[in-house]
């Protein structure tokens, strides 16, 4: 009897198992679904392009195509300046401006950090204007550093490090301070280290939000040429109304550096995101 009873609950549990992983899978299909098309579609020549056939026949007529029609080593180039630009102010500047914010008390503290987070209501296209006008004044139309300015630093990135500084023991600091340390040491020799994983995850999010930017570029950069590759990509739906294979083609070279970043600080993305959540 007590032999059946431990049979049957190892059965329900096996199938339990069973349909968690099965009904995970069906949901991972339907979320990664119109990506999977994408690809599929990428490796199709013009005929069948609609067709539900998953890599049936697959050609790589579509990326010989784009890589022919474009200039990609220039888009890419142009890409990697913009991303890299504004990863490198927003880590700098955002860990600069969280540290004060989290580890040192001063009168008004508290009024900072509520008009950073009421900021994060605004939409994005709400700055649009007043943005364009201050990159006219500086004399910066038509330039990399007009695209990178106006987002450089995210207010996100100024509340995540500010968390992560919070969970950090309040002893380092301190001993510091007695072995005759200034504050910007601090910062740089003890604080940034312990906030490698939140950059990472910042760097995450930077490299995804500016390597896919789109619509910031196409109004500050009147030259074709200095455009960024998402923003050069709408050159294939203008030129190959019918080609939509090279679309495809040229969206899924864009997102691969994407993939290869995320892969590489994947490690750190969850425990930044645990770390900030604790502080």
């Amino acid at each position: 009897m007590t032999r059946n009873l431990k049979s049957r609950r190892k059965i329900k549990k096996v199938i339990s198992v069973i349909s968690t992983y099965l009904l995970l899978l069906i949901i991972a299909l339907i979320c990664a679904g119109p990506f999977l098309w994408l690809i599929n579609a990428s490796f199709k020549s013009g005929q069948n392009i609609y067709d539900m056939k998953f890599f049936n026949n697959p050609s790589l007529v579509n990326y010989i195509g784009v890589m022919n029609f474009m200039s990609l080593p220039r888009y890419f180039m142009n890409t990697v300046i913009i991303t890299v630009g504004s990863i490198v102010i927003d880590v700098i500047f955002s860990a600069l401006c969280a540290y004060p914010l989290a580890c040192m008390d001063f009168y008004g503290k508290d009024i900072v950090f509520g008009a950073l987070i009421s900021t994060m209501i605004l939409p994005c296209a709400a700055g649009l204007v007043v943005n364009y006008i201050t990159i006219v004044k500086l004399h910066l139309l038509n330039t990399f550093l007009g695209v990178i300015l106006p987002s450089g630093v995210s207010v996100f990135s100024i509340i995540l490090l500010r968390q992560s500084y919070l969970v950090i023991p309040k002893e380092l600091t301190d001993a510091a301070k007695i072995d005759g340390a200034s504050e910007i040491m601090i910062w740089y020799k003890i604080m940034l280290p312990e906030i490698k994983p939140s950059i990472s995850t910042i760097i995450i999010f930077d490299f995804i939000g500016k390597w896919n930017s789109f619509l910031w570029p196409i109004i500050i950069l009147q030259d074709p040429k200095k455009y960024p590759l998402a923003t050069a990509l709408k050159y294939l739906n203008g030129q190959f109304n019918y080609k939509f294979g090279y679309i495809a083609a040229g969206t899924v070279i864009s997102i691969i550096p994407v993939i290869i970043i995320f892969l590489t600080f994947q490690k750190y993305y969850i425990s930044a995101i645990s770390g900030a959540i604790k502080g």
